[in-house]
């Protein structure tokens, strides 16, 4: 597996995690918008820490600078 995901990249979407999960926890999103959200927030949460994308690989991006 290798990396594909910039730094950028990476907080840009542990912020939309942060955003969903206090908007899920202030009770702002309910039923199947907070189930998608929540689902959502949980693939940009681990895709972040990991810093691989497998829709990334699909489509041929990368966000990661290269040396």
């Amino acid at each position: 597996m290798k990396l594909n995901m910039g730094s950028m990249d990476r907080i840009i979407r542990l912020l939309v995690t942060l955003i969903v999960v206090i908007l899920l926890v202030a009770g702002v999103l309910k039923g199947a918008l907070a189930i998608i959200l929540g689902v959502v927030a949980i693939i940009f949460f681990v895709t972040s820490v990991i810093g691989f994308c497998p829709l990334y690989v699909i489509f041929g991006l990368s966000t990661k600078k290269k040396h």
